[in-house]
């Protein structure tokens, strides 16, 4: 039989891994949602010159709201 780890060093193993997932969760779940505003910025900067219309492909209509309700 194989063996299996008991006590502390199973504790430490279960420990090791989640303290993984949420380092590595950090940077992509948790850090952009406390910055929103640095992010909102970020693709203000990125969209700056580019209109929605000329980069839309094979001349398909702009998305929009199905469920938008005009009042």
């Amino acid at each position: 039989m194989g063996t299996y780890m008991k006590g502390w060093r199973y504790v430490a193993f279960i420990g090791g891994i989640v303290g993984f997932i949420g380092a590595a969760s950090y940077p992509i779940i948790i850090y952009p949602l406390q910055n929103i505003d640095t992010y909102k910025k970020i693709q203000a900067e990125n969209r700056a010159n580019i209109v929605q219309e000329d980069i839309q492909p094979g001349n398909m209509k702009v998305w929009t709201d199905p469920f938008d309700r005009k009042r």
